[in-house]
């Protein structure tokens, strides 16, 4: 032992020894170095021995003589680093014995890497590459449960000493060594996701990262570190502390300040920064609303909104990557926007507790009024959110009708009208979302709303205004599913019937509907028959069953009122029978191109009816009435029956004319101008006979007398006012006129010598009559 204690004093001097020394280590081969101690019978028990000498050559070599070296051999002993894929790979293989080892076999991974780095530049950025490929292999979604096992064991284990290792590198190298700064950086915000953010979320961190935000090569990595911590999941109020505590620094560094000409790279990362800031306090904001915590909810709102101004500088920059990152937290604001509109929309719509509901005046027919606005605002957030729009209302709906017998009548009737502006303002394709068995599901469906139209919830309700507007409803509902209703036509025919009677005065009997309601009525019953898959025969009973009674009822109530002396009771007759003729007209609108009068076989019904209807234009009490009805009457039947209508014009052109004031003439010519618009190819006779009972031989009784005692004296009146302008064109296209009549001759004379003696100068006559006179005079001779 003491000759080879010798040996290695002697070995530490030579010139050459420590290269083979420094050779073995590198490539594990030792026999250079044994072939030296065993020249020397110095003899060696094992590899480990030859290692340890080794190094005990080269640790000499370094203390002492490391000056004496050429630069080629000081390189030797302090070799270049590896390319950066290089160092790359070998980060992947050490992530992949992490992930294998780490559990079983390496528990101090992390730590044994830790004592051999320490604060070595180079090893610090190979310790930095691996936490990065530690972390790509943690978030393989394929090996969700082995990752959360290791993120477990590992923040029980060394995570503090790996954040503290951080806070290390980032204070030795922030000033002299950017690019392992932002490698450290890079690696905070990938770990800070899954870690206890206290760790990082701390005034020594937090501030040396604002301090970095400061610094050109350093803050584009700030901000994305300060971003990955502010997305970190938290309380809402630590949260929006934490979000405005980080906005009060950087605000009051200058960075809240956009100036164009800034750096784009940095303000691409900025944006970014404040839009995870500006989507993390909505986030929150929503979080303290559901929990009920209003006041935290406020301030969280007044941050978001104090937000915004630097959210519209971001977004009208020129350079698009900054304005799209700033898009999310544009969408989230304007999201929160709509949903204060929708709820101040639904609060509004409620009816004040002084509403008068029997009493209807001014201020409730405003409030009608403002409704309506609220309806089209409505109508105009569907179309922008219509997911908000069904979401809001279903929240509501269902959070009222829970408990709607204790609920307020103004907060149920509110919820109700919702859902009814919802249907309105939604699209028909997004109401389709019922899956199973359609058939079954729309007939039990139909049957249940048809009930409810036809008993005391509906037409038989206690208040007049449910029963008109079930009227209208039920009429939209029928149009809607006419090809459904099939099953329930007869039934539904005979439930409404007692609803169709007239009321005429002297019963004395209120009835349910008015008569506006009752048009509704009638025109579902026509709708019911019309579509029905009935045979034409079968819809012809029906339809004559339908207006019978009317035609009877009308029969009767007419001859009441040619007898009836009483002026009220005449008009209450006369707009009883009006109601009835515009019954019969409402039923016909349910025919269409496809389904006409003929092809249903009810021709016959509504040329009896013309019948009865006709006699009322010769009534000479309440025409006005009466003839309105029965004019528009056949406007419908001229549609609808066509030439089969046309023995019934003269007949009724008469009636109308007879006694006619200028009113029923104007209300006649739009009549007339349909039957020739419609049936120009036959209408000749017709028109000829209608036009010829108007006239005669010797004109109307006294019209003779009126055109000598007031036409005549007016024609020589009228130029002896002084105020008559002989030059006003429209007299010389009269005087033109004139003298161009084949009979002018005595008025042409007149003119002649007049203009002869100079007279019409004289009156100022224009010169355009003269030189008429004088042309008139060329052509005769």
């Amino acid at each position: 032992m003491p000759k080879a204690l010798a040996y290695f004093e002697q070995l530490k001097i030579s010139q050459d020894a420590w290269q083979v020394c420094a050779e073995a280590l590198a490539q594990s081969i030792y026999r250079n170095v044994y072939h030296i101690a065993s020249s020397n019978t110095v003899f060696f028990s094992s590899d480990d021995h030859i290692k340890f000498f080794c190094f005990q050559v080269l640790e000499h070599q370094v203390k002492f003589k490391y000056s004496e070296l050429t630069e080629v051999q000081q390189q030797m002993l302090n070799p270049q680093p590896e390319k950066t894929f290089i160092r790359n790979k070998a980060a992947q293989v050490f992530a992949l014995l992490f992930v294998t080892e780490y559990l079983t076999k390496w528990p101090k991974f992390f730590f044994d890497i830790l004592s051999v780095v320490d604060l070595n530049p180079r090893g610090v950025d190979m310790y930095l590459r691996i936490l990065m490929a530690v972390d790509a292999e943690l978030v393989d979604r394929d090996e969700a449960r082995r990752n959360t096992l290791l993120k477990d064991t590992m923040r029980e284990q060394c995570i503090p000493s790996l954040v503290e290792s951080w806070y290390q590198i980032l204070q030795n190298y922030q000033y002299n060594n950017s690019e392992l700064t932002c490698q450290c950086l890079e690696v905070v915000g990938a770990y800070v996701s899954w870690i206890d953010l206290s760790l990082i979320a701390n005034e020594r961190f937090i501030n040396m990262l604002l301090g970095h935000m400061s610094v050109e090569v350093l803050r584009e990595e700030a901000c994305d570190c300060l971003f990955e911590i502010v997305n970190k999941g938290m309380d809402p109020i630590d949260k929006t502390k934490l979000v405005e505590s980080l906005c009060q620094v950087l605000q009051s560094a200058g960075l809240f300040s956009i100036d164009q000409e800034d750096d784009v790279d940095f303000l691409a990362r900025f944006s970014k920064l404040i839009n995870g800031m500006g989507q993390a306090l909505i986030a929150s904001w929503t979080k303290l609303i559901k929990n009920g915590d209003m006041k935290s909810a406020q301030d969280t709102l007044q941050a978001i909104e104090a937000k915004v101004a630097l959210m519209l500088q971001l977004l009208i920059h020129e350079d698009d990557d900054i304005s799209s990152n700033i898009i999310g937290f544009c969408y989230d604001y304007l999201h929160i926007l709509k949903q204060a509109i929708m709820l101040a929309v639904m609060k509004k719509l409620t009816y004040d507790e002084e509403y008068n509901f029997e009493n209807e005046g001014e201020d409730e027919a405003m409030f009608v009024e403002y409704r309506k606005q609220l309806k089209l605002l409505l109508d105009r957030l569907a179309q922008v959110s219509p997911e908000l729009l069904l979401a809001s209302v279903r929240r509501v709906f269902n959070t009222t009708l829970q408990s709607w017998q204790t609920t307020r009548f103004m907060e149920v009737e509110v919820a109700i009208r919702l859902l009814y502006m919802l249907a309105e303002a939604l699209p028909v394709s997004h109401g389709a979302h019922f899956s199973g068995d359609v058939t079954k599901a729309t007939a039990l469906q139909d049957m249940m709303r048809t009930m409810a139209f036809l008993d005391h919830r509906g037409l038989r309700h206690t208040s007049p205004k449910v029963r008109s507007r079930t009227a209208y409803l039920f009429s939209r509902f029928v149009k809607s599913l006419n090809k459904q209703m099939n099953p329930f036509i007869e039934d539904v025919l005979n439930r409404i019937q007692d609803l169709m009677e007239l009321s005429p005065p002297e019963n004395g009997y209120q009835a349910l509907l008015s008569s506006d309601d009752q048009l509704f009525i009638y025109e579902t019953a026509g709708v019911l028959i019309v579509n029905s898959e009935y045979s034409a025969e079968r819809k012809q009973v029906l339809m004559r069953n339908l207006l019978t009674p009317l035609m009877e009822k009308f029969k009767v109530l007419l001859e009441k009122l040619m007898m009836a002396q009483d002026e009220d009771r005449q008009m209450a007759l006369a707009d009883c029978l009006s109601h009835a003729v515009g019954f019969a007209s409402r039923t016909s609108k349910a025919f269409s191109n496809k389904q006409t009068v003929k092809q249903c076989g009810c021709s016959e019904v509504y040329l009896d009816c013309l019948q009865t209807f006709l006699p009322a234009l010769s009534c000479p009490l309440q025409k006005e009435v009466l003839r309105s009805g029965v004019r528009t009457f056949l406007h419908r039947m001229i549609i609808c029956l066509e030439e089969e209508v046309l023995p019934f014009i003269p007949s009724a052109s008469e009636h109308m004319l007879k006694d006619c004031e200028a009113k029923d003439l104007q209300e006649f010519i739009p009549l007339i101008n349909q039957i020739t618009a419609k049936f120009k190819t036959v209408t000749g006779s017709g028109m000829s006979e209608v036009i010829a009972n108007q006239g005669g031989k010797d004109g109307p009784v006294g019209f003779a007398d009126f055109v000598y005692k007031h036409i005549v004296p007016a024609c020589f009146l009228a130029p002896l006012k002084q105020t008559f302008d002989l030059a006003d064109a429209q007299t010389v296209l009269e005087f033109c006129q004139a003298l161009q009549q084949p009979d002018a001759k005595v008025f042409k004379n007149y003119l002649k010598e007049a203009e002869a003696a100079e007279t019409l100068p004289s009156h100022s006559m224009s010169p355009a009559v003269v030189v008429a006179v004088q042309e008139e005079e060329f052509h005769a001779s």
